[in-house]
């Protein structure tokens, strides 16, 4: 088995999650309690990642983060290397889809927080970061933690969006699924058998541990 896959797949998926985490659950936090003009069109920009296939995803990527553009040009200036077609741009692959699935989750379960508490807080003088902090945050943490595994199980599986952005460079940017249509490729049929058989275990444990934690989080 391609173990050098599988680990990376692991390593860049747990970056995509961090950087996702803290960019979904910002804008979470801001939405929630807020009357914002435009939402359901807000909303559904930052969910269109999740239906939009990944070639469009991956050409959009291309162009904003490629080597002509500003953001590219940039990057390569500062650390003399490009964005696209590196293990930073199969991290930002990963991002894509990453991060509606935690602000959609971090927003749902901050939201399902009893008003009745939030509005207790308020009469003890507590601003809306503290509320946030110390009442919201606490009440809600398994579905806010349920969306960060469902988020790794989506960048751990990540295929269309990466090849795009980063390549099928083995060591490099190769993660385990691509690696699968590699071997397949090659009529390599047995690893991509055990890489599949690896994902899927790995997936099926991630979907029982979110489908518990938000459970339990409905339940409270």
């Amino acid at each position: 088995m391609n173990v050098t896959a599988l680990l990376l797949s692991v390593q860049i998926a747990l970056t995509a999650t961090a950087l996702s985490a803290v960019v979904g659950f910002a804008l979470s936090a801001l939405m929630v309690g807020r009357r914002i003009p435009g939402r359901p069109f807000f909303d559904a920009v930052l969910t269109s990642p999740l239906a939009l296939p990944p070639t469009v995803l991956g050409y959009a990527l291309l162009v904003m983060l490629g080597r002509h553009s500003a953001i590219g040009t940039l990057w390569e200036r500062l650390t003399g290397s490009s964005l696209v077609f590196t293990r930073t741009g199969a991290v930002l692959a990963a991002c894509v889809t990453a991060i509606p699935l935690i602000w959609q989750t971090s927003r749902a379960a901050l939201e399902s927080v009893d008003q009745k508490y939030v509005d207790a807080a308020k009469t003890l003088g507590m601003t809306s970061t503290q509320i946030l902090a110390r009442v919201q945050l606490p009440l809600a943490v398994r579905g806010i933690v349920a969306g960060l595994v469902l988020a790794f199980a989506r960048a751990l599986g990540d295929f269309g969006v990466t090849l795009m952005v980063a390549g099928n460079i083995p060591g490099q940017t190769q993660t385990a699924s691509l690696a699968i249509y590699d071997a397949l490729l090659s009529g390599n049929d047995g690893e991509a058998f055990q890489l599949s058989i690896a994902l899927t275990v790995i997936a099926i444990i991630l979907m029982t541990v979110a489908t518990s934690l938000s459970s339990r989080n409905h339940a409270r």
